[in-house]
């Protein structure tokens, strides 16, 4: 218990890079599978296409395999960007195509006489997906979203198998051959990634029940 009080600013630090990765991962994610999600249900055939193979190709590939490209294998062609961003950049790339899947089964979910509807009334296709599909969409996929979201989090601690030792697992580590406590060190990193989960969980039923009523 000792080691947890005097190193409380350490599980501190880690626990705060491991929100920075985990939120603009989350955030860029989110925008390039929406971007997808659109591409996939476009009425042009290639864009269709790229979609489908981007989502296949980047939801067959292990997350740690395609963190090792990008942070060792950049560099070999001369990209330089800085390891933070790079890992951010790596694992927002593979979860788009998962957000992608998720906003397009919302999407699927929308009764399609809604649009025959708005477009019946003079809407552009695009007015229809901005104002009747996609709100609609992502109103209903608040759940697979913050378990998406969840997924991210936990997700976050193979940033310190590349390299990223500031973030919680890392520090963990750093911990553990320090003091060889691993009891202590990892038990405490668990129990951090607990409450980080448990909170988005409620927080996304609390957003549910109030979309419920408000709906």
């Amino acid at each position: 218990m000792d080691l947890l009080t005097s190193h409380a600013g350490v599980f501190a630090d880690g626990l705060l890079t491991s929100l920075e990765i985990s939120a603009w991962t989350f955030l860029l994610a989110a925008a390039g599978g929406l971007v997808l999600a659109v591409c996939r249900i476009a009425p042009v055939a290639t864009l269709r296409w790229a979609a489908r193979w981007y989502v296949n190709t980047f939801r067959n590939v292990p997350l740690l395999v395609l963190l090792t490209l990008f942070v060792f294998g950049l560099p070999e062609i001369g990209v330089l960007y800085p390891l933070f961003w790079t890992v951010v950049t790596a694992m927002a790339l593979y979860w788009a195509a998962f957000f992608c899947e998720t906003v397009r089964s919302g999407i699927r979910s929308v009764p399609r006489g809604q649009a025959e509807a708005a477009r019946a009334l003079g809407m552009t296709a695009r007015q229809v997906l901005t104002h009747i599909v996609l709100p609609q969409a992502l109103r209903r996929t608040l759940q697979p979203t913050a378990s998406l979201l969840i997924a991210v989090i936990l997700n976050s601690s193979l940033a310190a198998a590349v390299g990223v030792t500031q973030e919680l697992t890392g520090q963990t580590v750093l911990l553990d051959q320090r003091y060889a406590q691993p009891l202590t060190t990892f038990g405490a990193a668990a129990a951090c990634y607990v409450i980080l989960t448990l909170a988005v969980g409620r927080l996304a039923a609390r957003l549910e029940r109030r979309l419920v009523i408000t709906g």
